[in-house]
């Protein structure tokens, strides 16, 4: 009898193990990405239930993952909660804001997001299916990476698939596409195939393993002869992947670096021919290397060799989940393996290795993953075609969506996707191809469309990260603030349409227009008053002048030659609510620069003075400048306020007014 009990028990347990769990919620987010923590936030902050699904164990994606430098190209275009997130990280290092950080510090910044909402988090589950009614996703499956958990269902009124594979989009029957697009399906000239300018090989590298003997085999990493597409042709290869290197200078807090199982220094041979030919770079042509605060640094490619394990990653975006787990170990291997070949090999020039030897993996990064990062930088994968396509027009504005739900502000960039053989002047020698970098003037909108699939497709879906783009747009779009803004507007938009009960392809993009305006922070905080100088007018006879420049806080930026005479310039600030605000000044480190500036501050009839010593500004590693406090003030609405640059005082450079902000205390 007790064996007959025990062995009803089993079947039970087994039952109610293999029967899946059913989680309900307004909004599912999957991916717990940057843009999915944030996505999350801002839908609690409408009053929605919300879960996120988690593939892996750790939050934040890219920003959490080694991506410290933080890539925009114009900081005016982050705004709302992805300019909050860079304003958390400025204040956990004592600044108003803080574009390079450690991973620890972004990480830890996301899991507040996630306490300060109570949102709930599904680690550990990737999606198996999606089931639908008519154009509605009903459900999604999802299965724990972990053996002996049951499936689970989630069923949610909007779904927003915030990973960088796009999983859920494709799960769902959404359209969409993997490479480059032919230049000519958008008329786009930077789409498609292109051998590479920047990140390319000198002439003369020999791509065969014995020197000159074609009988001998290609190097390792290099494509089939013949393999080159006709420049502009589109193809199913995808931008090469690689990991943003945390490591340290600090011997105290150093982890040497391992030597992977299965090390095959024949994996570099190519990076010795390029060394041999150009004896006189200097390790920084082979790595881009940006300091981050305590003696940390965020790795990035750079060169004809470097992390990029270039035309290797072509299977990732439609791989199974095995199929990735062994790219991405080949990743980390080839990572590992490139950093020990560089410490290690005796045929690495002593001033070159030298500058690798004095790093480390640091000890208080990744602890529980062996202080490197589990997340490969995806830098594309799958791109929804949705019911707007954002193309190379909308990068170089000659296309203006009035539906907008975010900016992009950086260069179109693609990574390059393979290694070929060409032929000069009778000689083969070894190429890369795919690599383009052009800038964009300023920053562009993205229209809430290519967030949206076709809506005879699914019509409770939104999709903030593989949005509707082309191969050479999302080139430009793809920046983690960019995400994250995107990722406000699509939980925005998704509470918008569970409010009206409607699709999500009829929600009026005004609404969330309004709300970067009036609530960009969705807590009905104060919004900033941001003055940038190109809203100043400079009279034909003002001794000011305009500098076109990236280099300050947006586009451009005004200075005066202290040798004019006594000169002034106001900045108004108006404020919509009366109360006391910390006033900032964008400061630029320039070498004309005077040491020192003097500011005014009136607020109607109190004038204060503030003294600006420049040469005690210290720029710690930010992407343009940096914000400096000029003061706590109180400001009233019906009182203007203007903050005035001046050459008054000890003078010996140029003045520079770029922008004022006014945050509310």
């Amino acid at each position: 009898m007790k064996r007959i009990l025990f062995a009803i028990a089993v079947a039970a347990s087994l039952l109610s193990c293999s029967r899946p769990e059913v989680m309900e919620c307004d909004i599912c987010v999957y991916g717990g990405t940057s843009a999915g923590v944030i996505a999350a936030y801002s839908a609690v902050q409408e009053g929605k239930s919300v879960l996120i699904v988690e593939p892996g164990y750790r939050l934040g994606g890219l920003s959490s993952g080694g991506l410290g430098q933080t890539d925009i190209g114009n900081k005016q275009a982050v705004k709302g909660l992805s300019l909050d997130f860079y304003r958390r990280v400025g204040k956990h290092y004592g600044m108003l804001e803080n574009w390079v950080f450690e991973p620890k510090v972004a990480e830890q910044v996301y899991k507040d997001y996630v306490a300060e909402g109570n949102i709930p988090v599904l680690y550990g589950h990737r999606i198996l299916t999606a089931d639908k009614k008519g154009t509605d996703i009903t459900s999604i499956k999802v299965e724990s990476v972990e053996k002996g958990v049951a499936d689970k269902i989630i069923k949610a009124k909007v779904y927003l698939d915030c990973t960088y594979e796009g999983d859920l989009m494709a799960r769902a029957g959404v359209s969409y596409t993997v490479g480059r697009e032919d230049s000519s399906v958008y008329g786009e000239s930077w789409n498609g195939a292109h051998e590479s300018y920047w990140h390319q090989f000198p002439d003369g590298v020999d791509p065969y393993v014995e020197k000159g003997n074609p009988e001998s085999g290609l190097l390792w990493g290099i494509s089939p002869e013949g393999t080159m597409p006709e420049p502009g042709k589109g193809d199913n290869r995808v931008q090469a992947y690689n990991y943003r290197i945390c490591v340290t200078f600090d011997k105290e807090n150093q982890v040497p670096f391992p030597k992977p199982d299965n090390y095959d220094p024949s994996k570099y041979e190519l990076l010795i021919r390029t060394i041999e030919a150009q004896p006189d770079l200097g390790i920084r042509e082979y790595f881009i290397i940006s300091r981050m605060p305590n003696n940390k640094t965020d790795i990035n490619n750079r060169g004809a060799f470097s992390t990029d394990m270039i035309g290797m990653n072509h299977n990732y975006p439609e791989a199974s989940y095995e199929e990735r787990e062994k790219i991405i170990k080949a990743h980390k291997d080839y990572t590992l393996g490139l950093l020990w070949f560089w410490t290690h090999d005796e045929r690495i020039p002593e001033h070159l290795q030298k500058e690798i030897t004095c790093m480390g993996l640091p000890k208080d990064e990744y602890v529980e993953y062996d202080h490197w990062t589990p997340q490969l930088y995806i830098r594309e994968a799958r791109r929804m075609i949705g019911e707007y396509v954002a193309t190379q027009a909308d990068c170089e504005l000659k296309t203006s969506p009035e539906d907008y739900v975010g900016w992009a502000a950086y260069g179109m960039d693609s990574h390059n996707c393979q290694r070929i053989v060409v032929e000069r002047d009778g000689k083969k020698m070894v190429k890369n191809e795919g690599d383009v970098e052009i800038g964009v003037k300023a920053p562009y909108p993205i229209s809430y469309r290519s967030l949206t699939p076709k809506r005879e497709e699914c019509t409770n879906l939104l999709v903030p990260v593989c949005l509707s783009a082309s191969h050479i747009a999302f080139g430009s779009i793809r920046m983690e603030p960019v995400f994250m803004l995107l990722g406000q507007s699509a939980a925005k938009a998704a509470s918008l349409a569970i409010d009206a009960d409607v699709k999500v392809q009829e929600i009026d993009a005004k609404e969330i227009q309004r709300m970067y305006e009036e609530d960009p922070l969705m807590d009905g905080s104060t919004p900033d008053v941001l003055v940038d100088d190109p809203q100043i007018e400079l009279g034909e006879k003002s001794k000011w002048e305009r500098v076109k420049s990236n280099s300050g806080f947006g586009p451009s930026y005004i200075k005066l030659d202290q040798t004019k005479g006594k000169q002034s310039l106001k900045f108004p600030v108006n404020v919509q609510k009366d109360g006391k605000y910390d006033l900032y000044t964008y400061f630029i480190r320039n070498r004309e620069s005077t040491e020192r500036a003097e500011i005014l501050i009136r607020n109607g009839k109190d004038v204060s003075t503030f003294v600006l010593e420049q040469k005690e500004i210290v720029v710690r590693g930010q992407t343009s400048g940096e914000w400096v406090s000029i003061g706590e003030y109180d400001l009233k609405a019906d009182t203007p306020a203007y903050v005035e640059f001046t050459n008054n005082g000890n003078v010996n450079g140029i003045v520079i007014a770029d922008a004022v902000l006014a945050v509310a205390k």
